[in-house]
């Protein structure tokens, strides 16, 4: 049906309740037909993650005042250790610088380096003098422009300058006895001892009253201590060959040759000590051992000897009946040396090749002639034999 305008507006009172009516009829037809969809979530979602929620949220404030607490915390005790820091000397332990380069049994080269000292208190004082030092020739130059400008008095001048020099001087010592804290080897050797370790306590001094550390020797050359009786030390000689024998080594013998003589007698025991000197380069030989010396005399040195059975002692002396060159009998006063057992040194009154009467009797009287009868020569004592110490 066709309506215009006028009737649109007339009727619509009409319109509005049939509206009404089939808007009443089509919710119900909705309701029996598709069920509604709810516009809120269901309670019971809410109902669970709420309070996960909160106790999240209640968790996070938690964790973020306790890391503000902490964080607080620290910064009071790192801003109260600032203002309360105590300064304090510290020092690092460190191993003990003292060392040792060798050991026993290691050959060793002139000035080559045995050990180190570690020497503190002289270093203190050497730094000491070192101040004191330069502080005096500081002093000593500005007077030295002052007197030249006639402010001060010589004698002033001359007191520090003399103080300076004394300052120099103290410098000076302390820097050679620092110069001792490294051990040098005086000589080449074989290390025989080594009476330290690290950390030993080395004191200055000589002999018992300092600190041993090292026992150094030489072996090659040798050198050997003979200590010869008064009677033979005129005829030791510089240069004079010698022979050494030693009870390890039987039927040996070892070339050595004299390289110093004493030139003195000892006062107690009446003997010279003299030094000869071994090669030695193999090593047979070690220092300390003990032997005998003999010393090659050449023929014009070696000492006069006679049969012992040609020797008589009488009222006037010691005497040897000789035989003149025609024959004759003559009684010879003689100064006697050493006994050689079957052998007496004549040390004056005998004449090299002069015949001696073997046996001689009361009954032969001075000038008588006689018959000589030959005999066989005795072998005449080329060497001198004495104990001796090697080092």
């Amino acid at each position: 049906m066709i309506r215009t305008e006028t009737d649109r507006h007339q009727g619509n009172g009409a319109d509005e309740e049939t509206s009404a009516q089939d808007r009443q009829s089509s919710r119900a037809e909705d309701r029996h037909v598709t069920p509604h969809t709810p516009l809120h979530p269901p309670m019971r979602s809410v109902a669970v993650w709420g309070p996960i929620a909160a106790v999240t949220v209640l968790a996070i404030l938690v964790i973020l005042g306790t890391w503000r607490h902490v964080s607080q915390r620290n910064e009071q005790k790192d801003f109260a250790q600032r203002t309360t820091q105590i300064a304090v000397n510290v020092a690092t332990a460190n191993r003990d610088s003292k060392s040792w380069k060798v050991d026993i049994g290691d050959n060793v080269q002139a000035g080559q380096l045995l050990a180190e000292i570690s020497t503190p208190e002289v270093d203190q004082q050497l730094a000491q003098a070192r101040a004191q030092e330069e502080i005096a020739k500081v002093t000593a130059d500005r007077w030295r422009d002052l007197v030249q400008k006639n402010v001060v008095s010589k004698q002033e001048y001359d007191q520090n300058e003399k103080a300076y020099e004394a300052a120099k001087a103290n410098l000076q010592q302390l820097q050679k006895i620092q110069g001792f804290q490294q051990i040098l080897a005086p000589f080449a050797g074989k290390i025989a001892a080594r009476n330290i370790d690290v950390g030993t306590l080395v004191t200055a001094g000589t002999g018992n009253s300092g600190t041993p550390l090292f026992s150094l020797v030489q072996s090659d050359p040798l050198r050997v201590y003979v200590f010869v009786p008064q009677t033979n030390a005129a005829q030791v000689r510089e240069g004079l060959k010698a022979k050494i024998l030693l009870q390890e080594f039987p039927g040996r013998q070892f070339d050595g040759a004299v390289t110093r003589t004493a030139g003195a007698m000892d006062p107690t025991s009446r003997t010279m000590q003299v030094e000869v000197q071994v090669p030695n380069d193999d090593g047979t030989l070690y220092a300390g051992m003990y032997g005998q010396v003999k010393f090659l005399l050449p023929a014009d040195n070696a000492p006069i000897v006679v049969p012992a059975n040609a020797f008589v002692f009488r009222a006037q002396g010691p005497q040897v009946v000789t035989v003149t060159g025609d024959n004759r009998i003559h009684w010879q006063k003689i100064s006697v040396g050493r006994d050689f057992g079957t052998q007496i040194e004549v040390l004056d009154g005998l004449k090299e090749n002069t015949k001696v009467v073997m046996n001689p009797t009361d009954d032969l009287d001075e000038g008588i002639a006689v018959e000589v009868k030959p005999v066989e020569k005795p072998k005449p004592g080329s060497t001198v034999a004495q104990s001796s110490s090697t080092k």
